[in-house]
């Protein structure tokens, strides 16, 4: 085991003869010793430790998690945060009335007194990392089984981060790197005082909406401002009025000289997942199986969703962000199957597999090792295929059923009910706990809306999955409503205590065991669950020969490309990737520019779509040339793109010139590379990201807050 360690010390990242320099997602620990010398050749005028350092400031110390999927930037002396529109969307969302609606007008605090309160949301900043392979495998032995290996890593993993952070208030963890080849352990600084202080209008930050999703040329400003604050100590704390803002360790300069193309870009963030060392058969799944399901399901609802949303302005905010976040990734994965066609991706699999397998057999000692390598692999997916395809489609479905995601939060309730030793305390709890669950449910909860959701997905699972995958209320459709699936879904929401509010509290008020298990909604959710827990299984039988046909297939590449530098697949841990402001040329005879203006925005507008709506104080802006200091040679410079290589999770990622100072933000990928998480594409793989200056322009000369632009350091040079 140690042998192997040291090698991988060695030959750390992995292998593609024809990458260039920016594709790659790097750990900052290890810029110095892979990076910097070509990052510097590029236009990098920063030193190693002043992008990572754990004993003084450096960029990393600005640079956060926000919430649980985005990443954001601490860009003032007081802890103003910079993130994505998007990414804030289900806050403003969550802020927002009727009367007050913050998606449609947008919200500026003019004042930190303004400045509104978000429970939940956290903001994470990273103290250090720290490789522990070594350290943590030499407890594991070679002789346990694969599924025992991983069960005991997390149990050392577990103690070794409880190590890490004994008698302080840090959190740490321990992440796998290469198919749990290496591991390093995190160690972060968690922060729950984040307040809200601004966001354009939708009609800005979300100009363009689904249509422009993925999509160049963009002209969307993607951006939303919030605060990190923490108790008087300086130490984080729960929201109270008497904390303070936060004073970071570093925050961003931001830059007003604007872009050329050619000029060295580098973001750092969070990117959550990519899989470019995937096989052709896992490609193969995602094609076939995966994406389609996806697709097919979110767009049955999406069109539901969207009709009552464009029909009543409390259902369009109360269904605003389960629409994006479904939409979002619906549009991806067609994008993404689209791309894996095109680009020939699965034959581009199939030759490093080749080349692998000429590799693994060439030598006795190899084949001992990697010899069943891929047919273990081969097996695997193809075994687990269908089961795959059904749990994903019981997610896609029956999490899309609302009603039943309330019911199946009692099921906790339920097994209370039924334990005769389980005491009033310990049944009061149960029901209290999950009366604040239906608190935060209801109120983005409309019954129509999910009646017509649920008739139109119980339909189409039942057409897309032979009878034996179903869960079992199915029989009771084709016994008791002779198959009539409309008929027992109006009996479902008629006669369950989830379809309301008020019928649930009466319920917690009072409630008996046999009402619950018999309520034909939590009924439904208890069969879903068993099929899931049967698809589950099936899927787990695979697992043993997966994990560790992954495993050894991933630790094969690194040793058959010794010598070549590359990198670990994003695992939403920080990473910084480099390159350069750049057009492209997607098909023949198509040019793209490297950058957008506000004229797009205007030559776009189209009253009858709410998609491009320009607001009229964004009009006379545009006519009267009001730009001020943001405006570049009289056009006002809205987003352009990158090399980059980011995915999702880098959504608020900074994107910084060479001195380390703000020059955009990032938001998105380009519609030709939607593949780019399985295969980086070098010649059309682009970072569509929103100009800093269109963003401080929103703010001061749109919105009137210049006061927020004031807080920050500019430089204009």
């Amino acid at each position: 085991m140690k042998r192997i360690n040291i090698f991988l010390l060695v030959v750390f990242f992995l292998f593609n003869l024809r990458a260039k320099a920016d594709e790659g997602m790097w750990m900052l620990p290890l810029l110095e010793e892979l990076n910097y010398a070509t990052m510097k050749k590029m236009g990098l005028e920063l030193s190693p430790e002043q992008i990572y350092n754990i004993n003084h400031s450096s960029l990393k110390d600005a640079i956060v998690i926000f919430g649980r999927g985005c990443t954001g930037e601490i860009i003032s002396p007081d802890g103003l945060l910079l993130t994505n529109h998007h990414c804030g969307f289900d806050l403003i969302q969550s802020h927002s009335t009727t009367e007050h609606n913050y998606l449609n007008n947008g919200f500026w605090a003019m004042g930190k007194d303004e400045e509104l309160p978000n429970p939940g949301l956290t903001v994470t900043f990273l103290v250090s990392v720290h490789e522990v392979t070594d350290s943590l495998l030499s407890g594991v032995s070679d002789d346990l089984s694969e599924l025992d290996r991983i069960r005991l890593i997390e149990t050392l993993s577990a103690s070794m981060e409880s190590k890490a952070v004994a008698g302080t208030h840090f959190k740490a963890r321990v992440y796998p790197f290469f198919d749990r080849n290496r591991f390093f352990l995190f160690v972060y600084e968690e922060f729950t005082d984040v307040r809200f202080v601004g966001a354009p209008p939708s009609s800005i930050g979300n100009f363009g909406d689904e249509t422009d999703n993925w999509m160049w040329p963009r002209h969307t400003g993607d951006f939303s401002l919030f605060r990190v604050y923490t108790g008087p100590d300086g130490k984080p704390a729960p929201y109270s009025k008497e904390n303070i803002p936060l004073k970071p360790r570093h925050h961003l300069p931001v830059n007003l000289k604007g872009i050329e193309k050619g000029d060295f870009a580098m973001i750092l963030g969070y990117p959550g997942r990519t899989n470019r060392y995937i096989p052709s058969w896992g490609v193969e799944e995602l094609l076939e199986v995966t994406n389609p399901n996806r697709i097919k399901v979110r767009g049955i609802r999406q069109e539901i969703l969207k009709q009552d949303m464009l029909a009543d302005e409390k259902i369009d905010i109360m269904y605003a962000t389960k629409y994006a976040r479904s939409s979002n990734y619906w549009k991806y994965s067609i994008g993404q199957n689209r791309g894996i066609k095109r680009l020939g991706v699965i034959d581009t699999k199939r030759e490093k597999e080749q080349a692998f397998d000429k590799w693994a057999n060439a030598l006795p000692e190899r084949q001992l090792v990697y010899g069943n390598v891929l047919s273990d692999l081969q097996w695997a997916y193809t075994n687990r295929k269908q089961h795959v395809g059904n749990l994903q489609l019981l997610g896609e479905v029956f999490r899309s059923t609302e009603i039943l995601v309330i019911a199946q939060q009692a099921e906790e309730l339920a097994k209370t009910l039924a334990d005769s030793k389980a005491g009033k305390e310990i049944l009061d709890k149960k029901c209290e706990a999950l009366k604040n669950v239906a608190a935060g449910f209801y109120a983005e909860f409309n019954l129509p809306t999910d009646i017509k959701v649920s008739k139109a997905l119980f339909a189409a699972y039942y057409n897309m999955v032979e009878p034996a995958g179903r869960p079992a209320f199915y029989s009771n459709i084709d016994s008791k409503f002779k198959g009539n699936i409309e008929k027992f879904v109006d009996a479902m929401y008629s006669k369950s205590i989830f379809s309301s509010e008020e019928k649930l509290l009466a319920f917690l008020d009072k409630p008996v065991y046999k009402t619950l298990v018999n309520d034909p909604a939590f009924a439904v959710a208890r069969s879903v669950g068993e099929k899931r827990r049967e698809e589950s299984a099936a899927i787990e039988s695979t697992m043993e020969r997966f994990e560790l046909a992954r495993r050894l297939f991933t630790r094969g590449l690194i040793e058959m490309g010794e010598g070549k530098v590359f990198y670990p697949d994003a695992n939403s841990t920080m990473r910084l990737t480099y390159g350069t402001v750049s057009d492209y040329s997607p098909a023949d005879a198509v040019y793209y520019n490297y950058y957008t203006t506000l004229t797009g925005v205007m030559e776009k507008e189209d009253n009858t779509n709410p998609e491009f709506i320009v607001p009229e104080k964004l009009k006379e802006l545009y006519r009267n040339n009001n730009f001020g200091r943001y405006g570049a040679n009289g056009y006002m410079p809205v987003c352009f793109t990158t090399n980059n290589d980011i995915t999702g999770g880098n959504s608020g990622s900074p994107v910084l010139n060479g001195r380390g100072e703000l020059i955009g933000l990032a938001f998105d990928g380009n519609w030709e590379a939607m593949s780019g998480d399985i295969v980086f594409e070098n010649e059309i793989q682009k970072t569509i990201s929103v100009d800093i200056r269109y963003v401080l322009f929103v703010i001061d000369k749109f919105a009137g807050a210049g006061h927020l632009v004031d807080e920050m350091t500019i430089i204009e040079q």
